[in-house]
């Protein structure tokens, strides 16, 4: 077998988890697909399954191998589709990444339109609150809610976002409001940890930067826990305007020291593909980058 035969005979055996349906699902014989792992694992001097006599699974090199070489073959298939000249239909798989909680409540509901707009489009998400490595982790677009260094990625602004400092108006009633970043010192504060770079919260006025160091007796990984927390009175915290939207609507939460945030935080719709963009993460990118501005969270730059 040539080399791409052997990829999709390796991607047969790990969706199908198993030799003998992989035979069946490609019209081979199960001797054929056992050799043809065998020589690709020889290959590459790796092992990519683990086998017992009842079970396939993959290795942890299997598994990243795994996305490497769907997306080969997805790509493949695209330029196929392209020569042949029905390239105006997209089809294939788009992973999609965003912070946790703007996915679910921004992108996601855009990605479902895109599933009826395009029959041919899948998706797979990867909303989490860290820095996502494109490249590394197989992501085809994501949202970006960050300045972005100078990179080879491609990149459109949607809009911006700012960071609030809010508390329960019960906390403040009991505790007083702060009037400049420094009166935080005496407060209690709920940091998470995405929001304060060594425990410290940056502020500005005037073109003057402000560093202060947080005596933060809670640290959360997630915007969500710290906003439970702040909503029932443990103290103040950061985070981006629209994680509270709702809240501040409902009277739950209050921003305070708004006169010395910095400047808006950018949102980009991110994609790594350079030079000719396939059909299908320019249909997500476009509309993404459309449906995204139109969002009032994203006007506050």
């Amino acid at each position: 077998m040539d080399r791409i035969q052997t990829m999709s005979v390796f991607v047969a055996v790990a969706e199908e988890a198993g030799f003998a349906p992989a035979a069946r699902r490609l019209g081979l014989s199960p001797p054929s697909v056992t050799r043809a792992v065998s020589e690709l694992e020889h290959r590459l001097g790796v092992r990519l399954f683990h086998r017992t006599t009842r079970s396939v699974r993959l290795t942890d090199t299997g598994d990243r191998y795994l996305a490497d070489c769907q997306r080969i073959l997805t790509e493949l298939e695209e330029a196929d589709r392209h020569a042949a000249g029905i390239h105006a239909a997209p089809q294939g798989m788009v992973m999609v990444s965003a912070s946790a909680l703007f996915g679910r409540l921004h992108v996601a509901p855009i990605l479902l339109d895109l599933l009826d707009q395009y029959p041919g489009i899948s998706f797979s998400t990867l909303f989490v609150d860290r820095i996502v490595h494109l490249i590394e982790e197989g992501v085809d677009v994501a949202v970006r809610i960050a300045d972005l260094p100078d990179s080879s990625f491609s990149a459109i602004r949607v809009g911006s976002m700012r960071r609030v400092v809010c508390a329960s108006p019960d906390y403040l009633a009991a505790h007083g409001h702060p009037e400049r970043p420094s009166d935080l010192t005496d407060h209690e504060t709920i940091n998470s940890s995405h929001m304060a770079l060594g425990g410290e919260w940056t502020f500005g006025r005037e073109g003057q930067r402000q560093g202060v160091k947080l005596n933060s007796r809670l640290t959360v990984n997630n915007a969500d826990t710290a906003i439970g927390a702040a909503i029932s009175g443990r103290g103040i915290t950061r985070v981006l305007r629209y994680m509270i939207a709702p809240q501040l609507a409902a009277g739950d939460l209050e921003v305070i020291l708004e006169e010395f945030e910095l400047p808006a935080v950018p949102v980009h719709v991110l994609h790594k593909e350079a030079g000719q963009t396939s059909a299908r993460v320019r249909a997500v990118v476009d509309y993404l980058a459309q449906q995204l501005r139109k969002e009032p969270v994203l006007a506050t730059g």
